[in-house]
This record gives C-alpha cells, structure tokens and sequence, in this order.
C-alpha cells in the first residue's frame, strides 16, 4: 500500500517523534545543567510547535470566513461554499499532484468521509453565519469538538470544563436560541457535529496518505459534493471574475492554509487536544466578525465565549500536566 505509512526514514522517524542514536558527546552535553536546559527547552519548542500550527490555521480560517459573509450577498451561502471548495481543490491538486494508485479500499474510504466531512461542516456552518453573527456561530460550532474532546480522554475535569463551556453557550442564547434565530444556532450545531468527523478524519488521512495529497483528494470529493448546491443557488453568477477573485481568496484563507497546518498538526497532536485547542476560534470568530463585518458584541455575548474560551484553556492545561506526569517513552 502506497502512503505515508509505507515510507521508512530517518527523516520520518523524527517528524513522528522518534530521536537517533546519540553520540557520547551529545550524550554528555544532554546531562550537564546547560544541556538539561536546553533540552527542556527543545522539548517546549516541539510541544508548542504544532499548537501554533493551529492557532495560525484558527485565525486564518475565521479571517476568511469573514470575508466569506462579505461574498455571500453575491454568490449565497451555498455559492461561496462551492466557490471556497472547488477552488481550494483545484489549488491543493495542482500543488500536491496526489497519486491515485496503491491504496486500499480503506484509504479510499477515509478520504470519502473526511470530504463529505468538510463538506457538510461548510455547507451547515455558512448557512449558520448567513443568519447569525460570526462569533455566535463558531462559539456553538465548537461544541462538536469539545464533546469530541471529553469522549475521547473520558476524565472528570474535562467533563467540568464541558459543562463551563455549556454554561458558557446557554448564556449566548439568552436562555432561548430563538433570540439567534433558531435555525441559524441549528445549522451551527450541526456543523459542530461534522467539525468533530472532521478532526477525527483529518487525523486519520494524516496517518494514511504522504504529504498533503489526502487532503487534497479529500478536498476535491468534497468540491463534487458541494458543487450542485451552489449551481442551483447562485447560477452563473460564480462565473463572474470578481466574484472568482474572492472566492479565491477565500479558498486560501479558509481551506487550503488552515487545513493543511491542522493535518500537519495533528500528526503530533493528540486528536483530544486538537478539539480543546479549537475552543479558542469564537474568540478569533468575534474579532473577525467585529474587524471586518463591524459585528459588535452584547456584554453577555463576549462574557459567554469568555467562559467558553476559559473552559479550552483548562481543558488544555489538564491535558499538558496528564502528559507531564507520564513516564518518558523509551
């Protein structure tokens, strides 16, 4: 089978977090204190690495769904989600040209879900941001990711944390989500699911798949499936050239660079840790939304993705002093 799994290297040991023998030097230099030190130092460096990796792909993402909502008036939701697909195909197949040959049925089938995955979480989570505001919208998307998150380490804190983010979400509906507008919070919620297939597919295709070429088939399934929602919506309206330039540069901003950091990332990552870390993005969503749409927050409404925001950050720490206290693998 042809993948990132049937390639052995030096090289991809130590991405996957495998170290070469040392020499005695470095194993001298390793026990002094300036060498402990920098070791400690190297160890930070490669635990943070992958979480920049996400919060550069969060403000990039919800940046470019910004100006998805400045395109919606011209193309629909439906439109700029197909604009926002195809093109980002189009662009990842002309950058990875992924092969198509030596996989199995199974590679094939995780790319089929991770596509129609990204699909339906940016078929539901654009018609949720064409009916309420931005930060609302990412603040009940991410429920997905952070339920994903407490299924998967099954510890009581993170269940504490949930519910701190729960209290959080309840707030922002004013105790009614009908003050949102109750199909907008639907479609949120339901993009929230698709979001939580998402992460658990991306790291999957990571595994099975070299490079980016994964993402870049997944991508284009996901373009297929979006592609006749956004003919019937928008017509021949996304053929006009301008409307192309934004789509585009919403394909980049929201598709091609966040995804590509987030798998990158999460072949480091624990999937768990990933969810938590997207908690973060309602933040990133409100200022987005207050930058560019001019979408100013309610003091209940900021005090609520507060709480959310706080719940990832504990939810974070819980699982960087989990893996601390674990013994050091050999």
């Amino acid at each position: 089978m042809q993948g990132s799994e049937s390639v052995d290297s030096p090289v991809k040991d130590i991405a996957a977090g495998a170290s070469p023998a040392a020499s005695p030097d470095a194993t001298r230099t390793a026990a002094s204190p300036a060498g402990a030190a920098v070791t400690a130092r190297a160890a930070r460096a490669a635990r943070l690495g992958p979480v920049a990796l996400v919060v550069a792909g969060g403000l990039s993402v919800q940046f470019g769904s910004a100006v998805a909502v400045l395109l919606m008036p011209r193309a629909g939701a439906l439109g700029v989600v197909t604009l926002r697909l195809v093109l980002a195909a189009a662009v990842l197949l002309i950058v990875c040209r992924p092969k198509v040959r030596g996989y199995g049925r199974a590679d094939w089938g995780t790319v089929v879900a991770f596509g129609t995955a990204m699909a339906g979480m940016n078929i539901l989570f654009y018609q949720a941001a064409d009916r309420i505001p931005l930060g609302a919208a990412v603040t009940l998307e991410v429920l997905g990711p952070l339920v994903l998150s407490v299924i998967a380490s099954r510890r009581l804190m993170n269940l504490l944390w949930a519910g701190l983010a729960l209290g959080g979400v309840v707030l922002l509906s004013g105790g009614g989500f009908d003050r949102l507008d109750p199909v907008g919070a639907a479609f949120a919620l339901g993009a929230g699911a698709m979001w939580a297939t998402y992460i658990v597919f991306s790291a999957r295709t990571g595994r099975r798949f070299p490079q980016a070429d994964g993402l870049a088939l997944a991508m284009a399934f996901g373009a297929l499936l979006s592609l006749p929602f956004g003919v019937v919506e928008a017509g021949d309206k996304l053929l006009v050239p301008s409307t192309i330039g934004l789509g585009l540069a919403v394909a980049l901003m929201s598709s091609v660079l966040p995804y590509t950091l987030e798998l990158i990332a999460l072949r480091r990552l624990p999937a768990p840790t990933f969810a938590i870390l997207m908690s973060l993005e309602p933040a990133i969503a409100a200022g987005a939304g207050f930058l560019v749409l001019s979408q100013a927050l309610a003091l209940t409404d900021a005090l609520a993705i507060a709480l959310v925001i706080a719940a990832s950050m504990g939810a974070v720490r819980t699982q960087m002093k989990r893996a601390a206290a674990l013994p050091p693998q050999v």
